[in-house]
């Protein structure tokens, strides 16, 4: 748990904080942004067993999209990634590594400006590298993949597999700069000891079982056996279709259910945390304290299968936030 507000004992940098609306911004120096965000974790208290983390997916959700040419767009909400301009039919689609791509520099340059400065004593997260299909939508838009996946299934599945190699190459050479630091973490902002990930499809929000397994699963498979603790975000009822073969996967080590804005959050989903935890996998929990957690603890085996996410808190919510900290035995 991360309390904010704390005093800096120093003035705010001018440069804002690397930030959605911000991030294809080529001028700020990277030195300057790691600056700025030192400043931040400067005025934060950390509590429990949160860490000093700073969270690379400002650069959006899959970012592999822009390091294989797709085009990116920002404001203050999201990060978009467009077809290139030149569209070419399918079948000529390629995908190959381009070591001097723009923003695969740009990430690169941060994280090594970051451990510069900070050694092993803060947390870069992974980049939102992103979920092969969701790449793949970047290109042909989510419509035109729909199309895609039953007029052309195979030109899909090699795609796909590029995609994957492609994906592990990004996580590979990104990790290698920042393998020093003391933990590995995500966008999640789950610590972990040795190399993680958060893994996502939402796209497979679209897709039936058969679809998941023909260009999904394998995805996931394979890029889930490179890494000691991966993990699966499974956001929104319309995936909890694809539950069942998610549990299938062994080196997948647990799920995070989000149910949805709105109505489903309201909802009791101790049946879908049961089937987690009686399949061995570790749930990770994408809400504050106190909610959902008491449903979660009723039905898992033991506190240590369940993780949350790292949350802030104001100065003027400290007492409040300790004492429910303190309520979990986590304090």
């Amino acid at each position: 748990m991360i309390i904010y507000g704390a005093d800096a004992g120093r003035a705010p940098p001018k440069i804002p904080l690397l930030h959605l609306s911000n991030c294809t911004d080529l001028s700020i120096p990277a030195k300057d942004i790691i600056d700025r965000i030192d400043y931040e974790l400067s005025t934060y208290e950390f509590y429990g067993d949160s860490f000093p983390w700073f969270g690379m997916h400002q650069f959006g959700a899959g970012v592999a999209a822009a390091f294989l040419g797709a085009r990116m767009e920002s404001d203050s909400n999201t990060v978009w990634f467009h077809p290139p301009e030149k569209k070419v039919p399918i079948e000529e689609m390629h995908f190959t590594y381009d070591e001097g791509n723009v923003w695969l520099r740009r990430i690169k340059e941060i994280y090594r400006e970051g451990f510069k400065k900070w050694g092993d004593s803060v947390c870069m997260s992974m980049t939102d590298i992103g979920g092969g299909m969701d790449i793949l939508a970047s290109f042909l838009t989510t419509e035109g993949l729909l199309f895609e996946v039953v007029d052309h299934p195979d030109e899909v599945l090699r795609l796909c597999r590029e995609i994957t190699a492609l994906w592990l190459q990004f996580y590979e050479e990104l990790g290698e700069i920042i393998k020093g630091q003391r933990v590995f973490s995500d966008w999640s902002s789950r610590l972990c000891e040795k190399p993680s990930y958060m893994l996502q499809c939402d796209f497979c929000y679209m897709i039936g079982p058969q679809m998941f397994s023909d260009f999904v699963y394998e995805d996931l498979e394979k890029i889930s056996m490179n890494m000691d603790n991966a993990f699966y975000h499974l956001d929104g009822m319309g995936e909890l279709v694809h539950l069942d073969s998610l549990l299938t996967i062994d080196s997948i080590k647990g799920i995070q259910w989000v149910p949805g804005d709105g109505e489903p959050q309201k909802m009791d989903w101790s049946e879908v945390y049961k089937k987690i935890s009686a399949s061995g996998k570790k749930i990770m929990s994408g809400c504050a304290m106190s909610h959902h957690l008491d449903e979660i603890l009723k039905v898992i085996k033991s506190p240590d299968e369940l993780m949350i996410m790292q949350f802030a808190y104001s100065m003027n919510e400290k007492e409040e936030a300790l004492k429910k900290l303190a309520g979990y035995g986590a304090l």
